[in-house]
């Protein structure tokens, strides 16, 4: 055999795989978790300090100047470092 013909049956046999692979992914079904923990909950059921962090993520730049996102990120440094180290 020469190299042409060897690769043209190693290039059918990768396509053929990778049909194959294919089909295979798309019959699976998505199995849905039971468990209640590992579930997305909504922002409402979150805490509260966590929304307010988000929300002042995501304004960006605005949440430099707005005073509820610098006392929710004050509250923030505070439940993580605790109130004797602040201000170090």
């Amino acid at each position: 055999m020469d190299g042409k013909t060897l690769a043209r049956i190693g290039a059918v046999i990768f396509v053929a795989v990778a049909i194959t692979a294919t089909a295979i992914e798309m019959n699976r079904h998505e199995v849905a978790p039971d468990n209640v923990a590992t579930q997305a909950r909504p922002v409402t059921e979150r805490d509260p300090l966590d929304a307010e962090l988000t929300r002042c993520s995501g304004i960006g730049e605005a949440g430099a100047r707005d005073p509820s996102c610098l006392k929710a990120w004050a509250d923030n440094r505070r439940r993580f470092l605790g109130p004797d180290r602040e201000g170090r």
